[in-house]
């Protein structure tokens, strides 16, 4: 299924924190930490038309505490406004 972003949203996929430490202790969802990270799955447009930039692939940093889950071919995916996006992440 192809989905196209309406307006100046953006679709992500986001990024599951790792349940086990790297010595094999589990963590409590509890005391997991918030990272709010995705990777950019579909952009929508500025309202003057013009790309908004991002593309498809980044991995990003994202607040805010809006958004509109959907599941897409049975996994989590999330609409969220541009102006949320903090950061690319570049490795």
């Amino acid at each position: 299924m192809k989905i196209k972003p309406i307006g100046e949203r953006v679709l992500i996929k986001p990024i599951k924190q790792e349940e086990v430490t790297k010595g094999g202790i589990y963590i409590p969802e509890s005391a997991q930490k918030d990272r709010k990270e995705g990777v950019v799955v579909a952009v929508g447009k500025y309202e003057d038309g013009k790309d908004l930039p991002l593309e498809e692939g980044d991995r990003i940093i994202y607040g805010g505490f809006q958004s509109d889950e959907i599941d897409i071919d049975g996994k989590e995916h999330m609409f969220i406004d541009f102006k949320d996006v903090l950061a690319i992440v570049e490795d």
